[in-house]
């Protein structure tokens, strides 16, 4: 099997060519402020389809012979990786075969169809699609595209080390999520290559480190199934190809759970205006949370996808803004006269907190007869003004909690 090399990733990235966008990586000010390391960011969420597994498939597709150019190609993926085999085949006039789960969400089906492939809804989860895509790939003769455990494919994610190269004068570390290990694998190879003294950190979900297992045992190992928000690098088990690439060229392997991924969506929303899904903010993540210590290191972070469902981000922002303080949930409980309501809404417009909604109840939570209940959901200023809002309603006399 071919092997990955620096010379390797510099072919695919002449291979490539402008086919893939050059993908902005400029330093954000609020991060190296707040963090305390000059930090870029790396904007792979701003690819055509939306993540990084554009380079990789484009790659492979590049390197197929005539012969199977003409049968087509198929691939197993629940998300990115789909939507970059579909797109760039299509654009090859290859046909592609993409095999996904039954599960998987409408608007990554209809994505990846619109990008031109033939999409197979099979198996509860990723194992049994790939066993699928396999057997159709024997029966119809077509090239797999894996979507990371391919020395091609790998040298195709490379690609955005020699870009980070370029991009950042004087790089002394990069940040990199990891899933089944195929984008660090060729980002950690491209800059050890150059510069072995740049520091390579992977970010892997806390409940499925199967890279970090991997390592600890010397071989590859299959962990249970858990359900996380960074989707896309809920890998079950490191690759064969990137476990020695990993373990030659990371220096160390962290790990985020899925608030410490939320918060990090919610400040690269809020503060960088850019949009991650759960694995390209979980880099960030591990910074956020100072999971490693680089000592004022100048450091890139991998953004490497865009692709979230709106109804999680959406999720995300109201609970970000529960936890920062900006929204607060009351339960008030009221004396059932005329008036009583007119005087809780004064104290609060007293109080400039923004009435986002009410229920008003006076069958439920086992009031009295002579009382009800109202529960109100506030937009605050953060913990001082929560803490005007309650001092201003028991000074008025007002029996509330707050509901979490």
């Amino acid at each position: 099997m071919e092997s990955v090399t620096l010379s390797s990733i510099t072919a695919a990235r002449e291979r490539i060519g402008d086919a893939i966008h050059l993908s902005p990586c400029q330093v954000s000010h609020h991060l190296s402020e707040r963090i305390g390391l000059p930090i870029y960011l790396k904007l792979e969420n701003l690819q055509r389809t939306g993540s990084f597994k554009e380079r990789g498939a484009l790659n492979k597709l590049l390197t197929l012979t005539p012969e199977e150019r003409r049968r087509g190609v198929i691939a197993a993926s629940a998300g990115n990786h789909a939507q970059g085999v579909a797109f760039h085949s299509t654009k090859l006039g290859i046909r592609s075969q993409i095999v996904m789960p039954q599960a998987t969400p409408l608007v990554k089906v209809v994505s990846t169809r619109g990008f031109g492939a033939e999409v197979i809804l099979h198996g509860a989860n990723y194992d049994e699609a790939c066993e699928e895509a396999l057997v159709r790939c024997e029966q119809q003769g077509l090239t797999f595209i894996h979507p990371f455990d391919d020395p091609v494919v790998i040298a195709g994610q490379g690609t955005i080390g020699l870009e980070l190269l370029e991009q950042v004068p004087d790089l002394e570390a990069v940040v990199v999520p990891i899933g089944g290990g195929g984008l660090i694998s060729g980002i950690a190879c491209a800059l050890k290559e150059s510069n072995p003294k740049i520091r390579v950190i992977g970010v892997e979900p806390e409940k499925l480190p199967s890279m970090l297992r991997a390592r600890e045992a010397g071989t590859p190992i299959t962990l249970s199934p858990q359900a996380t928000i960074a989707d896309g690098i809920a890998v079950r088990r490191a690759g064969d190809v990137t476990l020695p690439l990993v373990s030659r060229y990371v220096d160390e392997i962290v790990t985020v759970d899925d608030e410490e991924i939320a918060s990090a969506i919610l400040m690269l929303l809020e503060q960088e205006k850019t949009l991650a899904e759960g694995a390209g903010a979980a880099a960030l993540a591990a910074l956020l949370q100072s999971k490693t210590n680089l000592r004022h290191r100048r450091t890139a972070v991998l953004v490497c996808g865009g692709n979230i469902d709106v109804t999680l981000l959406a999720k995300i922002i109201e609970r970000g803004l529960v936890k920062d303080g900006r929204q607060l949930r009351i339960r008030v409980y009221l004396l059932d006269r005329p008036g009583a309501l007119l005087h809780l809404t004064q104290i609060l417009a007293d109080e400039r907190a923004n009435i986002v909604e009410t229920i008003h109840n006076r069958s439920y939570y086992g009031v009295s007869l002579a009382e009800t209940v109202i529960d109100v959901t506030l937009e605050t200023r953060g913990a001082t003004h929560i803490t005007a809002i309650s001092h201003a309603l028991s000074e008025a006399g007002f029996r509330f909690e707050r509901i979490l």
